[in-house]
């Protein structure tokens, strides 16, 4: 048999017996070729047989993916926008990650990638360098909107994917919240409605409670994005002065939004004159042929703000982000002059040196590599552990989404399991009202070792005990 029927009667194999799910996306191109040590061609050639066999599809600018039922899967939440008003969020995320931080625990509920993946000796030796040639009078000159270069340098890598932004509008800040709390307060006063899509990053969630706003959570097709028609009444319904939206490797369920879809978005968006904070921060851990555009790309009216960081892919512990802010970039700088005052100098110029020097795109290849080869097996591994639950298939990134049964408790869980040595997000941190506590996010950064198998054997006893003890929807009361 040739090589290319080999692999697809090995891919056929693996959709029959459930691995890859309708609607899920199957390894990319480039990433099979590394796999199985076979020429783009080859791959290529075993895709197009799947296809004909009416097996996967492909769409434009997104991938390969598992044909899929007429209607796409929802995630278990209300078929409609639940309006929660005010949010009471922090307590939460403080509990789960002051739990987290324990170096005893298996990390499975880290928020952060292993940290080991990042290029410590070059940041180290950057950082130095620029502190030995530090301009004394940089300490002010770098002031909001931030280093010259490294704004430049931003700017390079948006017009490399065709999205033209001008460095002037670039604001530099102390990581991505930092971006998407100025972003979010320079569009809102309190009192005003924001869109989150649900489940949503619990971060969206804790600034939107401490700008004493409400939130509209929309729910999401997996594989697809923000449902557009549910968003579409929420924006008729309630004056929503925001959406904070990812578009790119969602967090946490880890889709990519086909073009088509983020274009309709955006549509949306202006027909209505609604601004859209973007969360970008995961693009350049997208699993694929070439990065996905920011939903910007589409933006007619140019309102949008555009946020991301270093901090996921290149350099954590710098805590340098940016928004590319349009119209309100000298807003959002008197904004930050308030508050943090300015992001920190060093850490701005040795990433601007790193980008100028080149080898960081050498880096994000590697480091996409190592994720996604990590999660593909620890998604292997939660398959055949708990076969009743349903596990995302994400585009990119370092997160695995798992939702049970209903009666699953997150948050009881979540205390088991630190009492049993590792960790986990309990699915109530991504939404305001506790939506998603029968669902878990967990950490697939981290190299496979016996503590982390170990650890997944664990949970998988942990949830069938809880389970196990919900009484029978069959039983009736004596």
């Amino acid at each position: 048999m040739s090589l290319y029927g080999q692999l697809a009667d090995q891919l056929h194999q693996q959709i029959e017996s459930g691995l890859w799910q309708p609607g899920e996306r199957i390894p990319s191109i480039r990433q099979s070729c590394k796999t199985h040590g076979l020429s783009p061609m080859t791959v290529l050639q075993a895709y197009q047989l799947l296809e004909s066999r009416g097996l996967i599809l492909a769409r434009p600018q997104s991938g390969y993916y598992v044909k899929a039922a007429a209607s796409p899967q929802r995630i278990s939440t209300p078929l409609q926008a639940s309006y929660s008003g005010s949010v009471d969020i922090n307590d939460l995320v403080f509990e789960v990650l002051q739990a987290s931080k324990s170096r005893e625990l298996v990390p499975l509920g880290m928020a952060m990638a292993d940290p080991t993946l990042f290029p410590h000796p070059q940041l180290g030796r950057a950082l130095a360098s620029s502190m030995r040639r530090l301009d004394p009078f940089s300490t002010v000159a770098d002031l909001p909107p931030g280093n010259e270069a490294l704004r430049r340098a931003i700017a390079q890598r948006y017009a490399g994917e065709g999205l033209a932004v001008d460095p002037g509008e670039i604001i530099i800040t102390t990581g991505a919240m930092e971006a998407l709390s100025l972003s979010l307060q320079v569009l809102t006063e309190p009192g005003d409605w924001v869109v989150v899509e649900s489940p949503t990053f619990y971060g969206a969630l804790q600034a939107i409670e401490r700008l004493k706003l409400n939130a509209v959570e929309i729910p999401v097709i997996p594989g697809v994005g923000i449902d557009l028609a549910l968003l579409e009444e929420a924006l008729a319904e309630r004056p929503v002065k925001a959406c904070w939206l990812m578009g790119n490797v969602q967090h946490p369920l880890g889709h990519t939004m086909p073009d088509e879809h983020k274009q309709g978005l955006m549509a949306l968006l202006n027909r209505r004159e609604v601004a859209l904070v973007e969360d970008d921060v995961y693009a350049e851990l997208y699993v694929g042929r070439e990065r996905p555009r920011p939903i910007k790309y589409w933006d007619t009216r140019g309102d949008s703000l555009l946020c991301s960081s270093f901090s996921k892919c290149l350099a954590p512990g710098f805590r340098v982000g940016w928004v590319v802010a349009g119209p309100h970039a000298e807003r959002i700088q008197r904004l930050q002059l308030m508050s943090t005052l300015s992001t920190n100098v060093p850490s701005q110029l040795a990433l601007a040196d790193m980008l100028r020097q080149g080898g960081v795109d050498a880096h994000f290849r590697r480091l996409r590599h190592t994720l996604a080869q990590r999660q593909q097996q620890m998604r292997a591994a939660l398959l055949r552990l708990f076969p009743e639950a349903r596990i995302s298939a994400p585009d990119g990134g370092y997160f695995l989404w798992l939702e049970f049964d209903p009666g699953l408790d997150s948050r009881a869980l979540h205390a088991r399991a630190l009492a049993s040595g590792f960790s986990l997000a309990p699915g109530a941190l991504f939404s305001s009202q506790g939506l998603h506590n029968h669902c878990l996010r967990l950490n697939s950064s981290h190299p496979w070792s016996e503590p982390l198998e170990a650890a997944l054997t664990r949970l998988a006893e942990l949830i069938r005990q809880q389970l196990d003890a919900i009484p029978s929807r069959n039983d009736k009361a004596p």
